[in-house]
């Protein structure tokens, strides 16, 4: 730690005696701060997506109090504001629509206020990408901490996670195969604590990742949310951005082009969300870094899983803590990682893993005997995705790697729950279900069902997956053989809205291709009449008509294309 002194941002509110000054200090003496906490020296914003409507955040209100205890230890100012909660489980039309919203919110709140450095804290699936992409906008010394996972899920004497067993159980009884009793009685087991989904969903793939890129302590993504370790790393995180302030250590020094590259590798490692393709590319966009989308295929293209975690195994974020957490994981990934990434430590990333242990090769396997072979993103390329799409092999049946099939087309997410369980609906196992107008602009907001369940019909018959294709995203914590994101969208008019029922596709994914097997005229007849009657704007005011109007597709991250870069952090007028 340092004791330098140094004029910061703060000072031009806190520091001038005249009018200004004034009012500045004396309206945040009304809280009861004295006078002598306005000396110069670092205000440390600590961003709180805290909220009763997003379960996941229900424990940062004492994880703020411990990231106080730091700052105030370390000699600066805490001042914690709050920032919109994006509840996965709870928002409607899909938490994903409001991602870019709550990163213009992080973005002007840290700009506006006389704040020197910020700590993020949140979890949720999109609360910690919104975040850091705003707080990548402004570019201040900036900390996350992460909500923590949840306790293992209980049922009937044996472990459950969220998301994949609610997956599994609903086409269990869908199959006939568990009671609707049964699937009731797993739901209070499930969640038995604060936190996020214990299994390598979004929120905990994005805890991983900012961990990987040396923006959060080790064991961030790993530490159970009722752990007391979790409160340590925030009190930790509370000193440490208060020497970030006063040094100008800022994010984009941090997050550099190896920090992304780190990151994928580690996504890879451990099985982590497709939703991790879209956040990265984002926070890219805003930091000036170049990453593309073949970067997460090619990057991920040499590493297998690591971590025997549900979805792409079968223990939780709880185990794999008690493993070695993701220090351990790192350690076994030293060869295909930048070993002298920065860290917000102040110590090279290979350096903070060099002495890690793992306690449990059953979970955190290694580069010689790994989990599965296959893992990382595959990018798809054809002309049904010219832009692009995405596949988790390790979540996928490798008996479908390659297949060929007829489509079963549903053109919005109303007909697919409309038509999925029809008996008469002319389906087999080898046909491929294709799901249109979710996309971003389509749902709006890109939603997680890309993952259609199986027609009933063939879950009796003992079907456990398919072939599915969408324009849409899937929780991380979803499985099957789903192809996701697919770009353009349909809405835009990309080929994927002119999919037709029982046109066949074909999907080669160790050579990345996925094609509508139909004459480049006829592909070339159907978008020109479709062209003369596109779907009609359905949003006329509000948010929904900002975002729909300026998001851009999957393979540029579904950022609003006026938020790209950096407003930084200076901001001169006063405002009396």
């Amino acid at each position: 730690m340092t004791n330098e002194k140094k004029t910061l941002r703060s000072h031009k509110s806190y520091g001038p005696k005249d009018k200004d000054g004034f009012i500045h200090r004396s309206w945040m003496k009304s809280q009861g701060f004295p006078s002598d906490v306005f000396d110069g020296r670092p205000v440390i914003g600590i961003c709180n997506t805290w909220s009763e409507l997003t379960p996941c955040n229900a424990g940062l209100r004492d994880v703020a109090e411990h990231v106080k205890r730091g700052v105030w230890e370390a000699g600066g100012l805490p001042v914690e504001f709050p920032a919109m909660s994006l509840g996965e489980t709870q928002m409607r039309p899909t938490a994903m629509l409001f991602r870019n919203l709550l990163a213009m919110e992080v973005e002007e709140s840290i700009r506006g206020n006389p704040i020197d450095a910020v700590v993020l804290l949140g979890g949720c699936d999109k609360t910690t990408p919104g975040q850091v992409m705003g707080a990548a906008s402004v570019d201040l010394p900036t900390m996350v901490v992460s909500t923590g996972p949840m306790l293992n899920g209980k049922f009937r004497g044996r472990d459950i996670g969220s998301g994949t067993d609610v997956w599994k159980f609903s086409e269990a009884v869908r199959g006939g195969k568990m009671s609707l009793d049964e699937f009731m009685s797993a739901e209070s087991g499930m969640s038995r604590t604060p936190g996020t989904c214990m299994t390598m969903g979004s929120a905990s793939t994005m805890a991983c990742l900012m961990e990987a890129m040396g923006v959060a302590l080790p064991f961030n993504a790993t530490a159970p949310a009722v752990d007391a370790r979790r409160r340590r790393n925030a009190h930790e995180t509370g000193r440490l951005i208060v020497d970030m302030a006063r040094k100008d250590i800022r994010l984009s020094t941090i997050m550099t082009r190896k920090a992304f590259e780190n990151a994928i590798r580690v996504l890879a490692a451990i099985g982590g969300s497709t939703n991790a393709v879209l956040h990265l590319l984002a926070f890219a966009g805003r930091l000036g870094v170049p990453l593309e989308l073949e970067d997460f295929d090619h990057l991920s293209a040499d590493v297998p899983l690591l971590v025997d975690l549900q979805p792409s195994g079968k223990f939780l974020m709880e185990d794999m803590h008690y493993a070695g957490g993701l220090p351990a994981v790192m350690k076994e990934l030293t060869p295909l990682l930048h070993g002298d990434a920065p860290t917000v430590w102040g110590q090279p990333i290979g350096e903070s893993f060099a002495s890690a242990e793992c306690f449990n090769r059953e979970v955190i396997h290694t580069m010689a005997e790994p989990a599965n072979p296959v893992s990382g993103i595959w990018v798809l390329r054809g002309n049904l995705c010219p832009k692009g799409a995405v596949l988790k092999p390790s979540a996928a049946s490798p008996s479908l790697f390659t297949h060929r099939g007829r489509a079963v087309v549903f053109e919005t997410i109303e007909d697919l729950r409309a038509r999925i369980d029809d008996p008469a609906l002319e389906v087999d196992a080898n046909s491929i279900l294709v799901l249109k107008g979710c996309g971003p602009q389509g749902y709006p907001g890109m939603p997680e069902v890309g993952n259609m369940p199986l027609p009933r019909k063939l879950l009796e018959a003992g079907v456990r997956d398919m072939l599915r294709i969408s324009d849409a995203r899937m929780s991380g914590t979803a499985f099957g053989t789903v192809v996701l994101h697919v770009a353009p969208e349909s809405q835009t008019g990309g080929p994927l809205a002119m999919v037709r029922n029982g046109d066949e596709i074909l999907f080669d994914g160790p050579n990345r291709k996925l094609e509508l097997l139909v004459s480049p005229e006829e592909l070339a007849a159907r978008t020109a009449s479709w062209q003369k009657a596109p779907p009609p704007q359905k949003y006329s005011r509000g948010y929904y008509r900002l975002y729909v109007e300026h998001v851009m597709q999957a393979d540029r991250g579904c950022d609003l294309d006026f938020l790209t870069g950096g407003s930084g952090s200076i901001v001169d007028r006063e405002s009396h």
